[in-house]
């Protein structure tokens, strides 16, 4: 169920980043890796059932075997997660909140903690210097990731640094993922792509924006199964039929064929296409390219002029992964087999992640997470040990992943603006996005609403609640149809509770207890168990579908 002048621009990050991120093997929570969501309460007082479990433990798709529906009817914990640990659930910040006063907590998240007002990266300037307590290696140097994205898009959703060139980064939107991810719930957040160097250039080297922008077409295609929809594209320029016609013309699609056992396969443009002839660039279908960079930003909520609810400047995260192995089919397909039948013969075995603050955690399936996150003045530092592992039961490995990711499967295609290339600070935010059609042909969200009976998993989104269902749970076709064709009406919250939940997040990050949790509560979370027992079944007898087609 499951981020001035020269001398004192630097001054000023260090010493707002000089909290100790930590390299601790040791951690408070065994089993970080498993989200705070997992342990709600699924049954009512009355004995309704609620699943919000389906968001996650679905039918997979390969090459995702995990394939874990039976995860919806019970809690199949080891002995140390029986226990919750995510504490902050249970804090009462009611009256600490009330106390807090609009202006303040505006303030606040309109400060930008990325970037200073002449455009410096704020955390690249203090990974420069780090801390000895962010120095794994305690050589005086970060070795890690070193945020390297500038925010500034063109009218593509490409970064452009300060140079003026591409940075690589390509922010594109999304349908967020039921539940959590609304900013109903607390956030904002925004996700950005970047694949290598030979999958921007032509055969000859050369930087090439069009060769670019057909591989990301290539790779949508390859994570979603379906063809995807391109501008007129010279395809004798991009060395590859991309519309499978037999023609090297113009091309408006990028076909979707994978079939290798037939002899049938897709092929990348430009310098990555060569290597993928040569044996050193590996396709395959549900597949990132080798190499593939994603950062995904979290955010607090910001008012517009107008009132709206929107995206703020400051970050609570900087969440950043990159693939460093290729596994084929059988390579995951054996991993999954191999954990099932551990956790048959040990079934209170946990798992153990090696990794620290400088280097983040690989996660066994060919990627290496790493994060960002407020330190106790507001200032972006590493995320410890213990906090990255909180990474790793979502992009660990759950059914619904594509390559342990979540967002690009839920891109948005062309007939969105910009093709579904954008930020989301490029216009109207999340304002015109539609439902996502699920492979039954009705809405993601209003699946979520009808099955769930909330808005969030813990059910303790009362205004959303309130607003969208009826005393009795129940989505009406009517307000079904209000959300249909805009789900900003659903996911974004009231400019009040905005606000209310901004200062509830910021207790968190000023204590610095995200070990406890990090969801943006402000009353007791009811519906969430402290402990949960052996095989303790969730009451939820049949399995929810996937919203794709497995």
């Amino acid at each position: 169920m499951r981020r001035l002048a020269m001398p004192l621009l630097l001054a000023t990050a260090l010493s707002a980043t000089s909290a100790v991120a930590g390299n601790d093997l040791a951690l408070t929570n065994p089993t970080a890796y498993i989200p705070p969501q997992c342990y709600t309460k699924t049954e009512d007082a009355s004995g309704g059932v609620h699943n919000p479990c389906a968001t996650c433990h679905v039918r997979s798709r390969a090459p995702n075997y995990i394939n874990d529906p039976a995860q919806q009817m019970e809690w199949s914990f080891a002995a140390p997660a029986r226990v919750n640990r995510w504490t902050n659930l249970f804090v009462d910040r009611r009256a600490a909140v009330a106390a807090v006063k609009p202006d303040d907590i505006l303030a606040y998240v309109r400060t930008d903690n990325y970037r200073a007002e002449d455009g410096t990266n704020l955390l690249a300037l203090a990974l420069a210097h780090p801390p000895a307590g962010w120095d794994a290696e305690g050589d005086g140097k970060w070795s890690g990731y070193t945020p390297d994205v500038a925010f500034r898009f063109d009218d593509a959703g490409f970064d452009i640094g300060g140079d003026g060139r591409m940075t690589g980064w390509r922010a594109f939107s999304y349908t967020p993922l039921p539940g959590t991810f609304w900013p109903a719930n607390g956030s904002a957040d925004d996700v950005l792509i970047r694949l290598p160097a030979a999958y921007r250039q032509r055969v000859d080297g050369t930087p090439d924006r069009a060769v670019y922008v057909t591989n990301l077409a290539i790779t949508e295609a390859l994570i979603k199964r379906h063809d995807i929809a391109i501008p007129p594209t010279d395809e004798a320029a991009m060395g590859v039929d991309l519309d499978r016609d037999g023609v090297m013309g113009r091309a408006t699609k990028v076909v979707f064929a994978f079939a290798p056992l037939d002899g049938i396969t897709m092929r990348y443009a430009g310098r990555a296409g060569a290597l993928q002839a040569a044996g050193k660039a590996p396709l395959a279908a549900g597949l990132y390219p080798l190499g593939t960079e994603f950062v995904h930003t979290v955010r607090y909520l910001d008012l517009g002029a107008a009132g709206d609810v929107t995206m703020a400047p400051r970050m609570k995260e900087l969440r950043y992964m990159r693939k460093i192995a290729w596994q084929s089919y059988f390579d995951l397909e054996d991993a999954v087999l191999k954990e099932a039948k551990e956790k048959h013969d040990f079934p209170d075995r946990i798992r153990l992640y090696d990794g620290s603050a400088e280097h983040g955690i690989a996660s066994g399936s060919g990627w290496r997470l790493q994060g960002f996150i407020e330190d106790a003045q507001g200032a972006l530092r590493p995320q410890t040990l213990e906090e990255t592992v909180f990474c790793m039961g979502c992009h660990g490995g759950v059914g619904v992943n594509d390559d342990s990711t979540f967002s690009f499967a839920r891109k948005l295609g062309a007939e969105a603006p910009q093709r579904g290339w954008r930020h989301w600070t490029q216009g109207a935010g999340l304002r015109g996005v539609p439902d996502l059609r699920r492979a039954d042909g009705t809405g993601d969200y209003a699946h979520y609403l009808r099955t769930n009976r909330a808005g969030d998993e813990f059910r303790g989104n009362m205004e959303l609640i309130r607003a969208w269902l009826t005393a009795k749970g129940v989505l009406t076709p009517e307000k079904a149809s209000a959300f249909r064709n805009d789900i900003s009406a659903l996911i974004y919250p009231s400019p009040e509770r905005a606000l209310a939940l901004d200062a509830a997040y910021r207790m968190i990050v000023r204590d610095q207890s995200f070990a406890q949790g990090r969801d943006a509560t402000i009353a007791p979370q009811l519906n969430v168990w402290r402990k949960v027992g052996e095989d303790q079944p969730t009451g939820i007898v049949s399995p929810e579908d996937p919203w794709f087609a497995p």
